[in-house]
């Protein structure tokens, strides 16, 4: 069996079909770039999160909420202490009293809301882009295929003869663009689907996070009314 000569078969495609390799390797090129920023961004986040979060809740036992916002700077890449800090930045006035008005507490937890919906905005970032080329790329791939069978019949009209050397290369041209595009679909794809599985497991701990500090301080409100 002959090995694939890369070279040849793209010295036989027609300008059309190279058009449609070069698109489908940009598409290639910028959905690799999004999953290595992406899986980097995510990494980041749990590695931070992990450090993150018992150190805010101990400083959070001891009532200390400038130090909890001090760790959220510190660990600023954690999803976690994006929201957290948000919320703390309301109650920072009430640092060293357990009286907290109603109102206060109303506006951290609408901080927390604005402050979730932006992280998952963020989290969200190149996503849709992976999705579009997990979508399109087969149909760019077919757009060349069906260009390599019209090169084919056009070959064989030419030639009048109906062998096979007057179709190969249009048959060849067809199934390298063919090819192609699931080799870049397939990918982007999978990618797509376990990188939105992670922002719904960020968007739940982000979410329980945020109930668990107004628990907390709707807690410290109830101790300093006793």
């Amino acid at each position: 069996m002959g090995s694939i000569n890369i070279v040849e078969l793209w010295s036989q495609m027609g300008g059309i079909a190279k058009g449609v390799v070069v698109i489908l390797a940009l598409m290639s090129a910028w959905s690799i770039s999004v999953m290595i920023e992406r899986w980097l961004t995510y990494r980041q986040a749990r590695k931070q999160s992990r450090l993150f979060t018992p150190a805010v809740a101990e400083a959070l036992k001891d009532g200390k909420i400038e130090e909890a916002i001090a760790l959220g700077e510190q660990y600023n890449k954690s999803h976690l202490a994006k929201v957290l800090v948000s919320g703390l930045q309301e109650l920072q006035a009430h640092a060293k009293s357990k009286e907290i008005p109603g109102e206060t507490l109303e506006a951290s937890r609408r901080a927390l809301d604005r402050a979730t919906a932006i992280s998952i905005e963020d989290l969200k970032r190149g996503l849709s882009g992976l999705a579009t080329i997990g979508a399109t790329a087969p149909f760019v791939g077919l757009f060349g295929t069906t260009i390599g069978i019209i090169n084919a019949f056009q070959g064989m009209k030419t030639e009048e003869t109906a062998g096979i050397a007057a179709v190969a290369g249009g048959i060849a041209e067809a199934l390298v663009t063919t090819a192609f595009g699931l080799f870049v679909a397939v990918p982007a794809v999978w990618a797509f689907n376990i990188f939105t599985n992670k922002i719904e497991t960020f968007t739940v701990e982000m979410d329980n996070s945020s109930s668990e500090l107004i628990d907390y301080f709707l807690k410290r409100r109830s101790e300093g009314r006793g």
